[in-house]
């Protein structure tokens, strides 16, 4: 891989999709997830709710065996989700009693953070829920020489490859823009400070522009206005979801 491409210059960094993380998350000592719409912000609603959440491959036979031997609960796909169901929808999980430990299989997200739970740095997941809980967190617990690389997971177009998401983008500046208000001092990638100009954007017009987007209209489209109101959230968590043992539990404040 082209050296250039790994943002090895700075300390605060910032990449789409799983191609992105393995350059430049898997080194880093901080490695941020950011999948808005929906699997970091289903995240965030589950760890509020105490439950430990293991991030999976998306649509793996596997998946069910992988529950069982974890002892946890599957979740379903979003449009198969039946009565007292958890899917990827957040909403089911505020509907739901909640289990103790849940397997969240996405395509984007939480694939991105079972290849990365491999690494040796700590995995996060961030939303626009808990963006500021998550910079926070950092700014306390690693020193200013620590690698950050926060990744957007983006969407697929159906032909597998990766499609940009705009709420990504917000939600991936809106944790570099939170640790910048925290006086973090690492130099910040162009890339990253790309992210910190889109979230500014926006923040005044956040849950307008969330419903405006692309995948907010889908969803809205599809029966899932919820889902969007969810996630337009800003800061109502203050749950650090950590990626240990396989699942993201929430991080001691």
């Amino acid at each position: 891989m082209n050296r250039e491409h790994l943002q090895l210059d700075y300390g605060l960094r910032f990449d789409w999709g799983l191609p992105g993380a393995k350059a430049i998350g898997a080194a880093a000592d901080v490695a941020v997830v950011v999948d808005v719409l929906s699997f970091t912000t289903t995240l965030t609603v589950a760890v509020d709710a105490g439950i430990d959440v293991l991030p999976y491959r998306w649509n793996d036979e596997s998946a069910e065996r992988y529950a069982r031997d974890s002892d946890a609960v599957l979740a379903v796909g979003r449009s198969q989700s039946a009565k007292g169901q958890i899917s990827l929808s957040p909403n089911t999980i505020r509907q739901t009693a909640a289990p103790r430990r849940l397997v969240l299989p996405s395509p984007n997200g939480s694939t991105i953070s079972f290849e990365l739970g491999a690494g040796t740095g700590v995995c996060v997941g961030a939303s626009l829920r808990n963006a500021t809980a998550v910079a926070g967190w950092i700014a306390r617990y690693c020193t200013s020489t620590s690698v950050v690389s926060v990744i957007a997971a983006g969407e697929k177009w159906p032909g597998g490859e990766l499609r940009p998401a705009v709420e990504d983008l917000w939600g991936a500046g809106a944790v570099l823009s939170a640790l910048a208000a925290n006086g973090w001092g690492a130099d910040a990638s162009p890339e990253a400070l790309s992210a910190m100009t889109a979230w500014r954007g926006v923040a005044h017009s956040l849950p307008q522009s969330l419903e405006a987007c692309a995948l907010g209209r889908e969803l809205r489209a599809s029966g899932y206005p919820e889902d969007v109101a969810i996630a337009a959230e800003v800061d109502r968590s203050t749950a650090v979801p950590v990626l240990e043992d396989r699942a993201f539990r929430t991080a001691s404040q």
